[in-house]
């Protein structure tokens, strides 16, 4: 049985607990959300000395640059309190037995919807080969992208919107604007940002619109595990995403080529097999959530 608080009211040190075992999801993007989850675990921390509750585990928003020392005196393994750690991106120190990696999912900060998958979502044609609405950051990759797409007239191809300055609050228009791109073209390209794993990748699967995901490794300390070799996206390759990785956008008018001839019957099958891939990895996300948190925190009956 699980309950789940959640919301501005929720301040540490004012939630009633009746539970044994608790969860917290903190945000340690930056100095001042850590500030903020640090009051957390302390809090849990007094917690569990006065006996009021018994384990604890954190999912945790990481840093994109996967700088999470902060949280690691906290960890039992460390001398802390808290049992186990979901953490995003490809932290380097997920070992399968206290760390997880945790996938980054859609955006709900910006109320990215539940979809569910349509008829006319998986069998109408959509009227775009691809689709890139992003902000074009000086000197990135997200450049290249964009005068290789402007050379070959590819750009009138695909549905096209960059800014160069990334807005953190969307208007109801440009964020119906992002869906309707998603739901109208066959492929999301996936250019890197500060971290290679982006909200894009699972707001596409969202709308059967296949990720071309660029398949480098962003600068910082994020990368391979002792249990994973396969960085960046370690995790949704393990799980055999069926996305196109590609290394350099140089490569993007060979896919779009192939795009062009492929037929509808062939998409349709390929949105197919996204959309079942995608519900099978967020229940096997969540199955494993689960008998990860009881096998720690529930007692084994031996005999």
């Amino acid at each position: 049985f699980h309950s789940f608080i959640t919301g501005p009211s929720v301040v540490p040190g004012y939630f009633s607990v009746e539970a044994e075992n608790v969860v917290l999801v903190l945000n340690g993007r930056e100095k001042a959300k850590i500030t903020y989850a640090t009051q957390w675990l302390h809090y849990a921390q007094m917690l569990i000395q006065t006996h009021k509750i018994q384990h604890v585990a954190v999912v945790l928003l990481g840093n994109e640059q996967c700088n999470n020392e902060w949280i690691q005196p906290f960890l039992k393994r460390h001398g802390g309190f808290v049992n186990l750690l979901f953490v995003t991106y490809d932290y380097a120190l997920v070992n399968e037995e206290d760390m997880f990696q945790w996938p980054l999912g859609v955006a709900t900060y910006r109320n990215f919807p539940v979809v569910e998958p349509s008829w006319s979502m998986l069998h109408d044609p959509r009227s775009y080969l691809c689709n890139f609405l992003g902000t074009v950051y000086k000197n990135s990759s997200r450049e290249t992208l964009m005068e290789i797409l402007k050379q070959d007239g590819l750009d009138k191809l695909c549905w096209i919107a960059a800014r160069d300055q990334w807005q953190p609050q969307e208007t109801n228009e440009s964020f119906k604007n992002y869906q309707d791109a998603l739901l109208q073209s066959d492929l999301t390209l996936c250019p890197v940002g500060i971290n290679t794993e982006c909200y894009r990748i699972y707001e596409a699967c969202s709308y059967g619109s296949l990720p071309v995901i660029e398949d480098v490794m962003t600068p910082g300390d994020c990368g391979n595990s002792s249990m994973y070799h396969s960085a960046p996206l370690q995790l949704l390759k393990t799980m055999g995403a069926p996305f196109i990785f590609i290394k350099n956008w140089k490569e993007l008018p060979a896919v779009l080529e192939k795009e062009k001839k492929m037929s509808l019957q062939e998409k349709i099958q390929r949105r197919k097999k996204l959309v079942e891939w995608y519900r099978n990895f967020k229940a096997w996300m969540r199955q494993k959530f689960i008998n990860t948190l009881e096998n720690s925190f529930l007692p084994s009956d031996k005999g």
